[in-house]
């Protein structure tokens, strides 16, 4: 099965996509997530806790699904208190979401897109496993894959 032009990503109000949807400019996918730079892959370091670095997340998209942009602003790190960066993170992506006009979360269709951040990759990508290809969301882990129906994986 071919990768569709844009991926479909079902709304789960108790899950990981809870805050996606559509606005008055089209849709947006929002999280408040851990981010660790690209090359990080010892977790077995003493610094893993500070390399894990919290952040509100809004990328913004067409009504057809095209990136947009993306606003990205790290909270603090797992070292420095997780709770304190993930409750700041919180507050920040709610404030940014109640200024989307027309706000509803729905499900949503969008292309594969890559945003690089303070070292750290944010987007939906396009991933060869084997014989078959993915939509991995970098850097929340979720994985999409035939027959795209929006379901993910994580």
């Amino acid at each position: 099965m071919s990768v569709p032009d844009v991926i479909p990503i079902r709304h789960e109000p108790d899950h990981y996509t809870r805050t996606i949807g559509r606005c008055r400019d089209g849709q947006f996918l929002a999280s408040v997530t851990a981010a660790f730079p690209e090359d990080w892959n010892d977790w077995s370091r003493d610094d893993s806790l500070a390399a894990k670095r919290w952040c509100a997340v809004l990328h913004r998209f067409d009504a057809a699904g095209r990136h947009l942009g993306s606003r990205i602003e790290f909270t603090g790190t797992s070292a420095e208190g997780e709770q304190r960066a993930v409750d700041a993170a919180r507050r920040l992506l709610d404030a940014w979401l109640a200024g989307l006009p027309g706000l509803r979360y729905q499900d949503i269709a969008i292309a594969p897109f890559e945003v690089r951040f303070e070292g750290a990759l944010f987007g939906l990508v396009l991933e060869e496993d084997e014989d078959e290809v993915n939509a991995e969301l970098y850097p929340e882990g979720l994985g999409f894959y035939p027959p795209w129906d929006g379901c993910y994986d994580t």
